[in-house]
């Protein structure tokens, strides 16, 4: 039996038998007849189509990395081959071999042109095959139809006017359609837009069991509303200040130039429309329905409703295939053709997986020694990325507000020691769970929202485990010395960022801030064939929420259905109501401030930058709204990862880490000189040569 996702992004059975098929000319008739003869033969077909997905869980490539959420190891900077996005935020892009480039898949970039290709392919074949039903069929073509459609938007993304590919071009074809050049913007989304809505109705309304993964008219109608946001944004919708003279060659711009405020009216019909499906198929918000883990029991008990919180966040994105997951991304089979779990160095948690650092790290390096030193498992681990300094700034406080908003939060302290409450005082019932006792902190990290908690790896704060709390100090180093620290009670100490030269001296976080958001507590076990994996996020319910509040403000301005759809993420956050929270002679410092349509805008790009922290929505956010040069220029920090305890953080703040450089020439890719050399009359993007 097919296995959940078997057939998705590596399907090496698929690629394996189609190796043929990866070099075919698309003329040769013949040949593709034959590899579209059966119903097993057309699988692989559509299995191949969907591997040029952009891998988002590559700690190297995943395009996640771009914006300002992450920070990899500073001495990893001059690697070329480390992190790849992020040099794309050091003002290291370039023309030669663009970094993440989708047009000819440079630099760790998925061949989208080739993929297109292969899409067109297979919809001109798919009626061969005599040993399937009609409605599957059907499913099949408009599934690699929408691919076509977003690979199409993905390149969009990162050039602006492209080239549409409709169909599959012959080794003959007329020079004029076998060197194109780009389509204006408009036609562009349009394009999309419209293709996507030809392949919605043909499509499963929802892929279950062993479908999950392949795209459905919950995930495509999602990602529709998503198509269209772009389209009503101001990067793309009435950009004179960037592209007024960037021009095709028959003079006119390539970007519209005058901003249409009824592009916001299609995706409030969009998000309605996605809405509705997922009502009708039981999607809706994500909360934990089982029993807590019993090292959390007694904390239950004195801190119910926070805890439950807390569990609701912690477990949203871990929690395979749930209700909040629209369409999601796997990279879960194993290299050796068997269509089994992959249990090795390359696994999703693995070495050339998405690291996301903390993540992996907490749950299968420094911390093994909880269950024995399992060398085993402590062989896979690898800290390298986490969070920068601003996402520790990003969060709201507990009252829902920024940090430099609430009345009730001391910028001058924010650096200063706090010392959690004990067990046995009062004080500490509300942090059970969230903040160890009698632990050192800094009163930034107190008195914050739970997606703060839930999300990041803070000092005094807690990961979560297989069998018990794992407690997070960061600032514990053991540079320069090889014994194994210990504490009072016999108990291993376990720093999160100091260098661990006991154990692994190169294996720390930069930052010291760590990100828990992707691992799973069941993943430390013991046993690396046990880790849980889960999909990534290509878009969940949450993000169509917030897209809906933002079309609405941007449309209508303020009204109480904006209000509405953010209260339902802000709920499920465990933070006050938008009113509550930015009422008059309440905590807000400006209040009122969602009374306007700009305040209320500010309002939600940050929900926004909260709620899908490190999903990789905040570079495509403040690209939208032309703040990408200013927000991604600023330098980043984080704290002293070989200092020897708080003391010596508190009341100096963060240090530099890293210099980031992105200018207006970097919102849109260089389409790379060697595809300029093939396509004489292909127009450069602006700035670059």
């Amino acid at each position: 039996m097919k296995k959940i996702f078997i057939f998705l992004y590596i399907m090496v059975f698929a690629v394996s038998s189609c190796k043929d098929y990866l070099d075919v000319v698309p003329d040769e008739a013949e040949t593709l007849e034959s590899l579209y003869a059966t119903r097993e033969s057309a699988w692989n077909g559509l299995a191949k189509i969907y591997n040029y997905l952009p891998n988002i869980t590559d700690a190297d490539l995943s395009p996640w990395l771009l914006g300002d959420e992450y920070m990899g190891r500073k001495d990893w900077d001059s690697d070329n081959n480390k992190y790849l996005p992020i040099r794309i935020m050091r003002g290291l892009q370039n023309e030669e071999n663009p970094v993440l480039g989708y047009w000819s898949g440079t630099r760790g970039g998925k061949k989208l042109y080739e993929g297109i290709r292969q899409c067109n392919i297979f919809i001109e074949h798919i009626h061969l095959p005599s040993n399937m039903d009609e409605s599957e069929r059907e499913d099949w073509k408009a599934q690699a139809k929408f691919l076509k459609a977003y690979y199409h938007f993905l390149l969009i993304q990162q050039y602006g006017p492209i080239i549409i590919r409709d169909k599959s071009l012959s080794l003959d074809a007329p020079k004029e359609e076998l060197y194109q050049n780009r389509s204006k913007l408009e036609d562009c989304f349009d394009y999309v837009i419209r293709t996507m809505n030809e392949a919605i109705p043909y499509l499963k309304g929802q892929a279950v069991t062993e479908d999950a993964g392949q795209i459905d008219q919950i995930g495509a109608k999602a990602i529709k509303a998503r198509v269209l946001l772009f389209r009503a944004s101001p990067f793309y919708n009435g950009n004179s200040d960037y592209y007024a003279s960037f021009k095709d060659y028959d003079g006119e711009p390539f970007f519209p130039l005058t901003y249409d405020e009824n592009k916001w009216k299609d995706v409030i019909d969009a998000c309605d429309d996605a809405l509705a499906t997922c009502a009708k198929f039981n999607k809706g918000l994500f909360h934990f329905e089982g029993e807590p883990y019993l090292y959390d029991r007694d904390a239950f008990e004195v801190n119910k409703e926070r805890m439950q919180t807390l569990y609701d966040l912690r477990l949203l994105i871990t929690t395979p295939w749930n209700k909040e997951l629209l369409w999601g991304y796997s990279n879960i089979l194993s290299s050796n053709g068997d269509g089994g779990w992959n249990t090795g160095r390359n696994a999703l948690y693995g070495r050339t997986q998405i690291r996301f650092w903390a993540v992996m790290q907490s749950v299968m390096g420094a911390f093994t020694g909880f269950s024995g030193d399992n060398d085993e498992v402590e062989n896979f681990a690898n800290q390298h990325l986490g969070a920068t300094y601003a996402m520790t700034e990003r969060y709201y406080t507990q009252n829902g507000l920024p940090l430099t908003e609430d009345i009730d939060f001391i910028e001058s302290s924010k650096y200063h020691q706090y010392d959690v409450p004990n067990t046995d005082d009062p004080a500490y019932a509300p942090w059970a769970g969230y903040m160890q006792p009698d632990m050192e902190t800094i009163y930034l990290y107190m008195n914050r929202e739970p997606r703060f908690y839930a999300n990041l790896g803070i000092t005094g704060g807690y990961w979560r485990g297989h069998y018990f709390l794992i407690p997070f100090n960061p600032y514990y180093s053991t540079s320069g010395t090889t014994a194994i620290p210990r504490g009072d009670n016999g108990k291993i100490l376990y720093p999160f960022g100091g260098r661990e030269t006991w154990r692994k001296a190169n294996d720390y976080l930069e930052t010291c801030i760590g990100i828990q958001k992707f691992v799973h507590p069941e993943s430390y076990s013991g046993n690396w064939t046990r880790l849980q994996r889960s999909p990534f996020p290509i878009i969940r319910y949450a993000d169509l929420l917030l897209m809906k509040a933002e079309a609405l403000n941007e449309f209508y301005g303020p009204t109480q259905v904006v209000y509405d759809a953010l209260d339902e993420v802000r709920t499920r956050a465990g933070i006050p109501s938008i009113q509550e929270a930015w009422k008059i002679g309440g905590k807000a410092r400006n209040a009122g401030k969602h009374l306007t349509q700009e305040g209320l805008r500010e309002i939600i790009l940050q929900e926004r930058g909260i709620e899908l922290a490190f999903e990789g929505s905040r570079f495509y956010d403040m690209l939208r709204y032309k703040r990408a040069p200013k927000e991604f220029s600023k330098p980043v920090y984080g704290w002293n990862n070989t200092a020897s305890d708080i003391g010596a953080q508190t009341g100096r703040g963060p240090e530099l880490k890293q210099i980031r450089s992105f200018t207006i020439t970097d919102c849109l890719w260089p389409i790379s000189i060697g595809e300029l050399n093939i396509q004489g009359g292909l127009k450069q993007n602006p700035g670059w040569r």
